[in-house]
């Protein structure tokens, strides 16, 4: 009888414990988050890295964290102005084809060398090597040769005019006295990164964590902040725990988190939220080498099946805008000419019809003993994609198709289905250059493992017209390229084409020196800083 009271009275305030927490959750805390390290920034990150050299840093994770270890010769300022980092100036020749860069003198790496032309050198020797799996094989376009004049200058010549021949030296520099003669894939080279940025690598705990410590010699000077500790934190409803618990200090809210959660006193005293276009878009991706998708009627039909604006407004909330093609309206080369699909099932069931699809007693569509069945990919704790794919699934299913959801952590999706064309669909999202140059993207020649076009898409027409773009300096002409190539996807439909979100972060009011810009709010992180007076923190 005691054993059992008292097991009661344990589960009772077990249970009373677990009401007042999930009250605390819902209503808002009014306890301030506990800070144990006022200068150290701990950023939420749904997934891991994978590699870090900047041409092998392929997803978003890995292309984060090697931006906080490398840089380039060129870089894009708060206005989206291309600027020098590495490279101190440059001049072009008259006819675009000859570009001297300026280094500065004085960059160090990590381990103490300085950085010369020769890294430089041996950078493009690396990214160009078909030999190295990087999907960045033609950033540099048609260059001709690259030499080093002397230790701080670079001489590059170009075949014919690139026009994003100064942005493709944003690619990060490795230094060549660490790497020459390496196996550059290995995990060893990737998990001990030697760069030439504010912040290296000290830990890392697979699955875990990331961190990344301030460093001393860093040509810019000392970052203000510390150490920057990235958490691999894949389900984003625990990770806003984390950022109300002081577990983490920033990151990027869900739309619901954004309205609902973040609205509260208790979040306007202790952090800052911010909101602006983000410059990529979500899509619905087929796998063209797969017979289903084959037909351009059926990628239509499924065009006209899809409600972008019941897709916002469930999984966006109004915090974003429908996409038409494969530029946000954000770009100079987004073509606003370009009419979306009309939500219209009639005329998708239709279209379907004509393909050879008819409905069975199942309510779905079958054509020669096959019925429109077919599974999408979803990356673990992406709950817009996620809910993206779960409206679609019953918007696809009043036309007869029948949809299936795989959620898979993010680098086993990348690597063992995307890579190898395992999947039959995905709902992924491109982070998109400032340059509207997408033939990492598009070209039919981009389409082994490991490159960008693993949706297998080929047009004769978009393939000239890609390369076109890049050899015009012109910005009317390039205008006139990019909007056709913007009207050509988009009547292909090599995926659907589904929204632009808006970015969403969330950032402890602690961290001071943070400007929102055309760019976002990232672009000057090594000048955040964080005030010792704690009565400075929420004013």
């Amino acid at each position: 009888m005691h054993y059992a009271a008292s097991s009661k009275r344990h589960k009772f305030l077990v249970t009373v414990c677990c009401l007042l927490l999930t009250a605390c959750c819902l209503f808002g805390c009014s306890r301030e988050p506990e800070i144990k390290y006022p200068n150290t920034i701990t950023m939420g990150m749904g997934a891991d890295a994978k590699r870090l050299l900047p041409f092998l840093a392929s997803d978003s994770s890995s292309a984060e964290i090697s931006g906080f270890l490398y840089h380039g010769l060129v870089k894009y300022d708060k206005n989206i102005r291309l600027t020098g980092d590495i490279a101190e100036s440059w001049d072009v020749s008259p006819d675009g084809l000859r570009i001297t860069f300026h280094l500065r003198r004085g960059v160090k790496w990590q381990d103490g060398v300085e950085l010369t032309a020769d890294d430089v050198l041996f950078t493009y020797n690396k990214v160009t090597d078909p030999t190295v799996p990087t999907p960045y094989g033609s950033i540099y376009g048609p260059v001709k040769s690259v030499q080093a004049a002397d230790k701080y200058t670079v001489k590059v010549v170009y075949k014919e005019p690139f026009a994003p021949a100064l942005e493709s030296w944003g690619m990060g520099i490795v230094p060549k006295h660490l790497l020459e003669g390496k196996e550059l894939s290995s995990p060893e080279i990737n998990r001990h990164p030697v760069g030439n940025g504010p912040y290296r690598l000290t830990e890392w705990v697979t699955g875990q964590k990331i961190i990344l410590d301030a460093f001393n010699q860093y040509f810019e000077g000392r970052p203000h902040i510390d150490r920057v500790l990235f958490r691999i934190i894949p389900d984003t409803s625990t990770m806003f725990l984390e950022l109300k618990f002081g577990g983490i200090d920033y990151m990027g809210l869900t739309p619901p988190q954004y309205k609902l959660q973040a609205n509260s006193d208790f979040f306007k005293k202790y952090f800052q939220k911010f909101r602006y276009p983000s410059f990529g878009y979500t899509y619905l991706g087929y796998n063209l080498l797969d017979p289903l998708f084959s037909d351009i009627r059926v990628r239509q039909a499924i065009a006209h099946a899809i409600n972008k604006k019941e897709i916002i407004a469930g999984v966006l909330l109004g915090y974003g805008t429908p996409c038409t093609g494969p530029f946000p309206p954000e770009s100079w080369a987004y073509n606003r000419a370009v009419m979306d699909y009309d939500y219209d099932p009639a005329r998708a069931l239709a279209m379907l019809g004509q393909a050879g699809w008819k409905m069975n007693d199942s309510g779905v569509l079958a054509k020669d003993g096959r019925t429109f069945s077919f599974t999408v990919l979803v990356t673990q704790g992406s709950d817009a994609r996620l809910k993206t794919a779960q409206i679609l699934k019953e918007q696809l299913k009043r036309v007869g198709i029948d949809l299936h959801i795989k959620v898979l952590e993010w680098q086993a999706m990348l690597h063992e289905f995307i890579d190898k064309k395992r999947f039959e669909a995905v709902i992924m999202g491109w982070a998109l250059s400032r340059d509207p140059d997408i033939y990492d993207i598009w070209h039919s020649s981009k389409t082994k493992e490991g490159e960008f076009n693993f949706l297998s898409y080929k047009n004769n027409e978009v393939d000239r017209l890609l390369v076109e773009g890049r050899s015009s300096f012109s910005p009317e002409i390039r205008k006139k390229i990019y909007h056709r190539i913007h009207e050509i996807l988009a009547e292909d439909q090599p995926c659907a084409f589904l929204y632009v979100p808006d970015a969403l972060p969330v950032l402890h009011k602690r961290f001071k020196g943070i400007v929102k810009a055309p760019v976002g709010i990232d672009y000057d992180f090594i000048h955040w800083y964080v005030h010792r007076n704690r009565a400075e923190w929420y004013k």
